[in-house]
């Protein structure tokens, strides 16, 4: 329902992360079990009603630095130069991208990706490393990795705008890191990565920017090397239910690029 005192402020469900038991790390298998067809897991969601605040018009009042993530209202193509302009990078390496589209009746899959329904950061630290290490030279691994770098997202709505299932990005200075966050390893046939999956603290402001079109976007600051408290280190996310959505949208197609991004 909206809230009463304001209207551009909506309140829905957020699905948190239950951690396992005596600080076990939680864990999640990317394929499915020939047998169940699940994807083994050893932890739980539960679903918290937050109020979620609509940002259009206060745009500029955030940035990846302060809160973790950046709109831009205008979304170029040269994704590279764009994040150079707004972050002031001198390298951008784009590593993976990913196409969402909500089509009722069909299962989520590693093909077929919905919008993610849960707090979550893409990645730790751990993780962030292993990416560099993944996608640079070795020869190059070492001295990048002695400098400050970054995993930003540039996400947008693709052919319509994102009324249905928007994305919600909490504010980092809402956020208790070390409480909060809980790696998941993510388990491959081959490898495995490492998220967060974020847990519930009702002091957790969520931002949204409603009815986000094909020529907006967002950063969303997955990862940050400066972690002296100066800086935002990352932004949960999370798709939800907005319960302003016109019956009538329709279903939510996005994109997303991600990039590791790199200072002198």
């Amino acid at each position: 329902m909206t809230s009463p005192n304001n209207s551009s402020t909506v309140t829905a469900a957020i699905h948190y992360l239950v951690p396992p038991d005596n600080g076990v790390r939680a864990y999640q298998h990317i394929n499915e079990d020939p047998i169940t067809g699940e994807r083994p897991k050893n932890f739980t969601r539960a679903i918290q009603n937050m109020e979620i605040e609509n940002v259009r018009g206060k745009e500029d009042s955030f940035t990846t630095d302060n809160s973790g993530f950046q709109f831009e209202k205008e979304y170029y193509p040269e994704s590279v130069d764009l994040l150079k302009r707004l972050t002031g990078a001198s390298r951008v390496v784009i590593f993976d991208h990913t196409v969402r589209r909500n089509r009722p009746g069909i299962d989520d899959s590693p093909q077929t990706r919905k919008p993610v329904a849960a707090a979550h950061v893409d990645q730790t630290t751990k993780a962030a490393i292993a990416r560099v290490h993944r996608h640079l030279p070795e020869s190059e691994a070492p001295a990048l990795l002695e400098k400050r770098f970054q995993i930003i997202n540039l996400w947008r709505p693709i052919n319509h705008a994102a009324l249905e299932w928007p994305l919600a990005l909490c504010d980092y200075r809402s956020v208790n890191p070390e409480k909060d966050a809980h790696p998941i390893a993510l388990v491959y046939p081959d490898r495995e990565g490492e998220t967060y999956g974020i847990a519930h603290n009702p002091n957790h402001k969520w931002k949204y920017l409603r009815g986000m079109t094909p020529e907006e976007g967002v950063l969303i600051k997955c990862f940050d090397s400066v972690q002296d408290g100066s800086v935002a280190v990352f932004t949960p996310h999370t798709a939800f239910i907005d319960p302003t959505t016109p019956p009538d949208a329709l279903p939510r197609e996005s994109i997303e690029i991600r990039a590791l991004v790199f200072y002198d």
